[in-house]
């Protein structure tokens, strides 16, 4: 299968004009049916499989740079490994909520035409409006679990770089407009919130995230996971809020 791997970087290919308007170029100036999105931090697979799907979410994996991971790296890499499997499930299902464009086959003339969806105004989510605007047009989207099509991904080193990019994640919820993905995410936090207003909801919620998280990487730690479990409404309201007053102030950039 012919394909153009794509990876837009800043400075470089983005013009100043942030990341959509690279890929936009990018892609314009490919000559092959697929085009392979990568993002250019990640350690990415040598091949993509075939496939006739207009989109196919590739998986991604989360490993340190080098060393003994921190906390902090566990705790994401735990929290990715849960996020990944849901990612597979849901999509396996023909319900898609989730993509990453660090990892995502993507038919080029489809992704041209979708390009009036991705929400210039936004800085970032170029990879889930896109998946919005495939799923409403009805284009066929497929998933491949296939360790050997994996791309690695680094954790965020610090804390406070940790929570600005969940506020930037959170910050786009708001523009969601598939129905899946909307319910998804008022399932997640709703149950958030019940454990907050009652604690011993933990040990029903935690089975199920432990569980995903170990389907897609046996390694995880049962202690780091009811961790994570404990920390989590905390951060994710945190960056909710947080999100909320950044995406008011948003403007394109990369």
């Amino acid at each position: 299968m012919q394909y153009t791997r794509i990876v837009p970087r800043r400075g470089v290919n983005d013009e100043g004009k942030g990341k959509k308007h690279a890929l936009y170029r990018l892609i314009s100036e490919a000559a092959t049916e697929y085009v392979w999105l990568q993002d250019d931090d990640i350690v990415p697979p040598t091949a993509v499989p075939e496939t006739d799907a207009d989109m196919l979410i590739l998986p991604l994996r989360m490993e340190p740079a080098s060393g003994r991971p921190s906390l902090l790296e566990r705790l994401q890499m735990t929290e990715y490994a849960a996020i990944q499997q849901l990612t597979i499930e849901t999509a396996r299902r023909g319900h898609p909520v989730l993509c990453s464009g660090a990892n995502l086959l993507v038919r080029r003339t489809r992704w041209l035409e979708s390009y009036g969806d991705l929400h210039p105004e936004q800085p970032s989510g170029d990879d889930m409006f896109l998946l919005e605007s495939f799923k409403r047009r009805g284009l066929k989207i497929a998933v491949v679990s296939d360790a050997a099509y994996e791309a690695v991904v680094r954790p965020i080193g610090s804390w406070r770089a940790f929570f600005r990019q969940r506020m930037r994640w959170a910050g786009k919820a708001a523009y969601y407009t598939d129905r899946d993905i909307r319910l998804c995410g008022a399932m997640v936090v709703i149950a958030n919130l019940l454990q907050l207003l009652c604690p011993p909801l933990l040990l029903l919620k935690f089975p199920i995230d432990f569980f995903l998280a170990r389907k897609r990487d046996a390694s995880v730690s049962l202690s780091v996971a009811f961790l994570l479990e404990l920390l989590y409404p905390w951060y994710m309201f945190l960056s909710l809020v947080g999100g909320m007053f950044a995406s008011r102030k948003a403007s394109p950039s990369f």
